[in-house]
């Protein structure tokens, strides 16, 4: 799984879906108003555009944008961006979100790299930039459950 949320290709992960769901071909190229070759094509491609993940998002019942979103939370925590300080000034028009939710995968990812020995607490808290309350909450709370 973590491999998904570090590198990720999208046509892979769009045709494992698919897979999954034994989806028939035609009915995709239906969907989508395109040939069988450029669905393929699609399965190939390492990105693709908004509007086409959309559809697949829609088609296949699958919120491939998350996969971007657990990306940011664990590569580009907000925290960590260096804006200046007018940046910070001017109020944006864009949708605010919460902080960051953390999934239940990105909390399995980052207790199994403690559990394993791949990373310590101290290298979780920097790297990741994880609250330290955070952190040992989810440490408390899933290893219980063991």
């Amino acid at each position: 799984m973590n491999g998904h949320f570090k590198n990720i290709h999208i046509g892979t992960l769009v045709k494992q879906r698919v897979v999954e769901l034994e989806m028939d071909i035609q009915r995709i190229c239906n969907f989508f108003k395109c040939s069988n070759a450029e669905i393929e094509e699609m399965f190939l491609q390492e990105e693709l555009n908004t509007g086409i993940l959309l559809k697949w998002s829609k088609l296949l019942e699958y919120d491939f944008f998350r996969l971007y979103t657990q990306h940011l939370i664990l590569y580009a925590p907000q925290g960590n961006t260096n804006y200046n300080d007018i940046s910070r000034q001017k109020r944006s028009k864009l949708p605010q979100f919460r902080k960051n939710i953390y999934t239940k995968e990105v909390i399995d990812f980052i207790l199994e790299m403690i559990e394993n020995g791949e990373k310590t607490k101290n290298q979780i808290l920097e790297e990741y930039k994880i609250p330290k309350t955070t952190l040992y909450k989810w440490i408390s709370k899933y290893n219980s459950k063991k």
